[in-house]
């Protein structure tokens, strides 16, 4: 286990449930269960349906994503190739999402891994626990998932990696200043589509 594994505040149950559920879910929705993420005791907020569409612009992935949420480029000074964001205009949310090609390389696979952990630490100031699951999605690549709770500027985090070809990383960002208290109903509504991401995802050949 990695010294940034033990670092971390870990609660694997609630997380571990979640995924497991939401990722089920995809896997048999056939046959019509669908997975409904842990109530809370928050007030009630009016969100939109769950129903999502391909994204069509030029990647070495795809995904199904939100019908409420829209596809910019990473305009950021650091930007590369195949770095995107899903935004919600209505939610003030967003996705960021960088792509890394791996080639084969272990090496550099397991640097984009301890970089993504470095980055998920980052909030342990703030954060008063983080869930960490690793899960294997419908089409057969690993993903490990974090949520964070506290008032952290990023609430849940991702990365997915097929370990030969490609990886992605995943991270939720508000342009807000509400109390992550408030934005509970929405964060969860959020996550759900990230989990249907997750499900849907797909490598492209380039």
């Amino acid at each position: 286990m990695s010294q940034a594994r033990k670092s971390s505040i870990i609660k694997l149950g609630s997380l571990k449930a979640f995924m497991w559920a939401a990722l089920a879910a995809g896997i048999v929705a056939c046959s019509g269960t669908e997975y409904t993420p842990k109530p809370k005791g928050y007030n009630r907020i009016d969100l939109p349906s769950h129903t999502y569409q391909q994204l069509r612009e030029a990647h070495p992935y795809t995904f199904e994503y939100s019908k409420h949420a829209k596809i910019r480029p990473d305009s950021s000074g650091i930007a590369e190739p195949h770095w995107i964001n899903i935004i919600y205009p209505s939610l003030g949310a967003n996705v960021q999402l960088t792509y890394k090609k791996l080639e084969n390389d272990d090496k550099k696979l397991n640097d984009l891994v301890e970089d993504a952990r470095k980055l998920t630490s980052k909030h342990q100031i703030k954060a008063y626990a983080i869930e960490e699951a690793e899960i294997k999605t419908p089409s057969g690549d690993i993903a490990s998932v974090f949520e964070l709770e506290g008032e952290v500027p990023s609430q849940f985090q991702f990365y997915v990696t097929d370990s030969t070809d490609n990886f992605l990383r995943g991270a939720l960002y508000f342009r807000t200043a509400t109390q992550n208290d408030s934005l509970a109903p929405v964060i969860e509504f959020v996550k759900k589509d990230i989990i249907h991401l997750l499900n849907t995802l797909e490598w492209k050949e380039m």
